[in-house]
C-alpha cells in the first residue's frame, strides 16, 4: 500500500499528531492473463501489455528478431482476459470516497469489480476513474477483458459513405505507429499499459494543482496556485491552506474556498528564470500545498516549476510569415530532433532508458525535442527529465498522416482526451508548443485524398477536420493553459512554394523525392520540423536482429527491418552519388552512416547560416521503437549513430560553418550564445600530409544570437587541387573541417593508425595518431560502452584522446574503419 506524500509530509510536520490524508493502493500485483477462449491462467506484468506477456512465457517468439513479427499478428485478433485479486483494510473500507483509477487501458476493454461492470474503455490516452464505494469489499476480484481493435473499426467504417485516409486506425483512440510505420512494425498491442489505483478518501482530496504565471520581470513573479479539491461544505469552512516555495513557508491561507476550486496568489521576489540548458539554468522551484483542518493534515501537492515565458512568433514580414521561439523574450534557436516511442511495447522502457536518452540529448548540444502525433503521450518522467535538464518540448497531440471522423461519439472521445492530457502536463515548464497533427492537413492538400471524391464528401471530410484541428483542440489548449497551439505540422507541404517562406516545413524533397543533399543548402524554411535520411543501426543491433555473430544485412529477417518499400534502393542511390559503395555487409554499414550524417548535417548547418531566418531545425528522427533500419541517429539498442557525433558538432552554440559560393569561399560564425564573443579565427588549407597550403588569421568580433559572414575567399587567387586538401578553421576552442568535393572524389592517402589505449577509471582512454590525414575513422568493439567522440578527422601527426566509457576491465578487440580505405 502507498500513501500519497507520507512520508514526506511526516518528516515535514512531525510534531503534527494526527492527519487524515487520502491512501493510495497500487493495484500491480497478482495479475493473470489467458485467451478468452481458454482455461489456464498465467501470470501477467501491470503494467505491460499481452505481447510482452506472451513473450515471457515463451508463447510468441520475440517479435524483434529476424521475421518473427509476422508469426504474432494473431495476437491482435485475440480476445484477452486479465484478472487479479486485492484486499482493502477496514479503516480504508471505512473511507467515504472509494475511487478505481486506470490511468491507462490499451483499448477496448470491459472492467469488472466483484462481477459488477463498472467500465467501457475506448481510448488509451485517457484517464479512467470509477466511484467504487458502493462495490468495493474487504476481499475484491478486478478482471479486465480486452477485445480486438479491428471489431470496432469494421464498425465504425461500416457507418461512413465513404473511406477516410489512411485505414482503419484512425476510429481508434491510441498509439498510431502500433499499426505500422516506415520505421515500425505492425504490434498492435492490448493490456493495462499504465497503472492502476484505488484511491480512498473521506473529506477531502486535491484532485489537481495547476501554478499559473501572471507577471515575470527581474524583481517580482505573481503565482496564481489553481487547486482543484474534492470536499464537504462543511470542511471548507475551517481550512487552512499553507503554501511553500522550497520548503520555506511563503503564505498561509485561511480564506473559505465554496465549490471544486481554490485559487490564492503568491509572490516570489528577485525570481531566478528557467532557460533551455544551452543558454542558462533551467532552474525550478519547490511550490507545495499543504491543506489542514486544524492541526490535521488532509492532503498535499507539489510540483518543480520553473519560472518562464515563451511565445510562438508568427509575423507577417517581407518575405513571408516567421516561425520562432521566444524563451523569456529571447529568441531562441531551435535545436534537435523529432521523438518517438522508444519501444513499440512501452512497459519495456524503463526510467533509465529515459535518463539515457535525455542525457544523450544534452550531450549533444540540443535544446528541443518534439513528441509526433503518431506515439504516445509520455510518462511524466520524460517531462519532469524535459524541466530539469533545459530542453523545450513541442508537443503533439496524438494524430498523425490521417484524416479522422468526425461523430459526436468520436469527437467527446477526442475532447476527454485533450483535457486529460492537457491538465496533465500543463504544469511542465518544458512544454513549448501544442500542436494538432502531423501532417494531416499537407496529405489532404497534397496527397491525393480528394481524389474522386464529390464535393459534398470533400466538405464534410475537411469540415471534421476543423472541428478538432480548429476547434476542440485549439479550444482545450487556450482554456487550460497559457501555451501556444500550431493546428499542423507542416503548415505548407513542400508543393506549395510558401514552405519555405511562411511556418514549419517539413522537407522530404530528399529521401522521398530523391533530390540530392545540396538542395537542402539552397531551400532553406523559416524552420525546419522534419527532414531526414535513413541508415543502418549499429554492428550490435544487427547481430540481436540476426541473433548470430555475423554482420548481415541479405537475409529475409534482416530485410524484414527495413519498413520502407524503396528504403535500401535509395540507400543505395544516394551512396552512388556522393559516397564509395563498399563490397563488404559491416562496410556497407558504416558508409550507410556516413552518409546519413554527411546530408543531415549539410543541412543543419545552411539552416543555421540562415539565421534569423531561420530559427530551427529538428531533424527525422532521434530514437527507434525497435531494431531498424530507419532515420534514427540513435539506434534501438542506444547507439549513436554517426549522425548523433555529427549532430554534436553542427549545434554546438558557437559553429563555424564555411560554403563555396561562385568560386568564394564564405566562411560563418554563428552564435546562439546570449553574449558576443570575440577572437582569433585562423583558416589553414592543408594536403593530406599535413603541409600548409594557405593560411590566415585574423580578430573577429561576433555578435550575440547572430549568424554573420566573418571571411570570405576568392578561391582563384590559391593554386591547390581540391580534392587533395582540407580547410581547417578554428574560433575559441571551436574546430570545423571543410572539404572542396564529394566525400568519395576525395583523393586521401593510405595509412596506419596507431592506437594507445589506457585503463582510465570508468572505461579506457584511447589514443589516435596518424602520418596522414585520416577521414571518419570509426572506432568500435563488442564490448558494451560509449565513445565520448567517434567518425572522427584526424589530422596528420596530431593525436586525439577519445574515452571509452565501459564496464569491461579488457579491451583486446578494439578495431577502426576510415573512409581513406575506400577513397584513394
Amino acid at each position: 500500500m502507498r500513501y500519497s506524500l507520507l512520508v514526506l509530509i511526516l518528516l515535514c510536520f512531525s510534531c503534527q499528531p494526527k492527519h487524515d490524508l487520502p491512501v493510495t493502493i497500487d493495484i500491480d500485483s497478482s495479475w493473470q492473463f489467458k485467451k478468452v477462449t481458454d482455461s489456464i491462467w498465467r501470470s501477467a506484468t501491470v503494467p505491460g501489455n499481452v505481447f510482452s506477456d506472451l513473450l515471457d512465457h515463451g508463447i510468441i517468439e520475440d517479435p524483434f528478431i529476424g521475421n518473427n513479427e509476422e508469426k504474432v499478428q494473431w495476437v491482435s485478433e485475440t480476445d484477452w482476459e486479465y484478472k487479479t485479486t486485492f484486499s482493502v483494510d477496514k479503516e480504508t473500507l471505512l473511507k467515504k470516497n472509494i475511487e478505481l483509477n486506470f490511468e491507462g487501458l490499451d483499448t477496448y476493454a470491459s472492467v469488472f469489480l466483484n462481477d459488477s461492470l463498472i467500465l467501457n474503455s475506448d481510448n488509451a490516452f485517457n484517464n479512467y476513474l470509477i466511484n467504487v464505494k458502493s462495490i468495493i469489499k474487504s476481499n475484491n476480484n478486478l478482471r479486465v477483458v480486452f477485445e480486438p481493435t479491428s471489431k470496432y473499426e469494421e464498425v465504425e467504417k461500416a457507418k461512413l459513405p465513404y473511406e477516410l485516409p489512411e485505414g482503419n486506425r484512425i476510429f481508434t483512440r491510441k498509439a498510431q505507429f502500433q499499426y505500422g510505420w516506415d520505421w515500425g512494425p505492425q504490434l498492435n498491442t492490448s493490456g493495462i499499459w499504465r497503472q492502476v489505483e484505488l484511491v480512498a478518501w473521506n473529506d477531502y482530496k486535491i484532485d489537481d494543482f495547476y501554478v499559473i504565471q501572471n507577471e515575470l520581470n527581474d524583481s517580482i513573479e505573481n503565482l496564481t496556485l489553481d487547486i482543484k479539491k474534492f470536499s464537504s461544505v462543511e470542511l471548507d469552512k475551517k481550512l487552512r491552506y499553507e503554501i511553500y516555495v522550497n520548503n520555506e513557508k511563503v503564505k498561509t491561507s485561511d480564506k473559505i474556498f465554496k465549490g471544486y476550486s481554490c485559487v490564492t496568489k503568491i509572490q516570489i521576489k528577485n525570481p531566478k528564470l528557467w532557460w533551455p540548458h544551452s543558454l542558462g539554468e533551467p532552474y525550478l522551484y519547490d511550490i507545495k500545498v499543504v491543506v489542514k483542518d486544524g492541526k490535521r493534515i488532509l492532503d498535499s501537492v507539489s510540483v518543480k516549476k520553473g519560472l518562464r515565458t515563451i511565445e510562438l512568433v508568427t509575423e507577417k514580414d517581407s518575405i513571408g510569415e516567421s516561425f520562432y521561439f521566444k524563451v523569456n523574450d529571447v529568441p531562441v534557436y531551435a535545436k534537435g530532433a523529432n521523438y518517438i516511442p522508444q519501444n513499440s511495447f512501452q512497459n519495456k522502457v524503463t526510467d533509465m532508458h529515459y535518463k539515457k536518452l535525455l542525457n544523450d540529448i544534452v550531450d549533444a548540444n540540443m535544446n528541443m525535442l518534439r513528441v509526433w502525433g503518431g506515439g504516445i503521450y509520455e510518462n511524466d518522467i520524460f517531462y519532469d527529465l524535459c524541466d530539469e535538464k533545459g530542453i523545450l518540448v513541442w508537443q503533439d497531440f496524438m494524430f498523425a498522416c490521417a484524416m479522422y471522423p468526425g461523430d459526436d461519439n468520436f469527437l467527446e472521445n477526442i475532447q476527454e482526451e485533450a483535457i486529460d492530457n492537457v491538465n496533465r502536463l500543463r504544469n511542465h515548464t518544458s512544454i513549448a508548443l501544442w500542436c494538432g497533427n502531423n501532417e494531416n492537413s499537407e496529405g489532404w492538400h497534397r496527397w491525393g485524398w480528394q481524389g474522386d471524391r464529390s464535393e459534398e464528401e470533400k466538405e464534410e471530410i475537411w469540415s471534421n477536420y476543423l472541428k478538432v484541428f480548429d476547434s476542440i483542440l485549439p479550444n482545450t489548449v487556450s482554456s487550460l493553459t497559457d501555451t501556444d497551439y500550431w493546428e499542423s505540422s507542416p503548415k505548407y507541404g513542400r508543393g506549395n512554394p510558401k514552405y519555405k517562406t511562411e511556418g514549419d516545413a517539413h522537407d522530404w524533397w530528399i529521401w522521398h523525392d530523391g533530390y540530392p543533399f545540396e538542395h537542402l543548402e539552397e531551400n532553406v524554411p523559416r524552420f525546419m520540423s522534419e527532414f531526414g535520411f535513413q541508415s543502418f543501426p549499429s554492428f550490435e543491433t544487427i547481430r540481436y536482429i540476426n541473433q548470430n555473430d555475423s554482420i548481415e544485412i541479405s537475409s529475409e529477417g534482416f530485410k524484414n527491418h527495413q519498413k520502407h518499400s524503396r528504403g535500401f534502393q535509395i540507400i543505395e542511390d544516394y551512396m552512388k552519388h556522393d559516397f564509395p559503395i563498399p563490397n563488404n555487409a559491416d562496410d556497407y554499414v558504416y558508409m550507410s552512416q556516413l552518409l546519413q550524417a554527411y546530408g543531415i548535417t549539410k543541412g543543419i548547418e545552411a539552416q543555421r547560416r540562415a539565421k534569423p531566418y531561420n530559427r530551427g531545425t529538428l531533424y527525422w528522427q532521434l530514437n527507434d521503437c525497435w531494431p531498424a533500419v530507419s532515420w534514427s541517429s540513435i539506434d534501438y539498442l542506444g547507439n549513436w549513430k554517426a549522425l548523433h557525433y555529427k549532430v554534436k558538432r553542427s549545434f554546438e552554440d558557437v559553429l563555424i560553418s564555411s560554403k563555396v559560393e561562385n568560386d568564394i569561399l564564405k566562411t560563418w560564425i554563428v552564435n546562439d550564445d546570449l553574449e558576443s564573443k570575440e577572437g582569433t579565427l585562423s583558416m589553414q588549407l592543408l594536403d593530406f600530409d599535413g603541409n600548409s597550403i594557405w593560411q590566415e588569421s585574423i580578430k573577429i568580433n561576433v555578435d550575440s544570437n547572430s549568424s554573420k559572414i566573418k571571411h570570405e575567399l576568392d578561391l582563384k587567387t590559391i593554386q591547390f587541387n581540391k580534392d587533395e586538401v582540407v580547410l581547417v578553421s578554428k574560433f575559441n576552442g571551436k574546430v570545423s573541417y571543410f572539404y572542396f568535393v564529394k566525400p568519395k572524389d576525395l583523393k586521401l592517402k593510405y595509412g596506419n593508425i596507431q592506437q594507445k589505449i589506457i585503463k582510465a577509471k570508468d572505461g579506457f582512454n584511447i589514443e589516435l595518431r596518424s602520418d596522414t590525414f585520416q577521414k571518419n575513422v570509426f572506432l568500435y568493439t563488442k564490448e558494451k560502452g560509449h565513445f565520448s567522440d567517434n567518425f572522427i578527422d584526424l589530422l596528420p601527426n596530431k593525436a586525439i584522446t577519445i574515452h571509452f566509457k565501459t564496464d569491461a576491465q579488457t579491451l583486446n578487440n578494439l578495431q577502426n574503419k576510415c573512409l581513406n580505405s575506400f577513397v584513394k
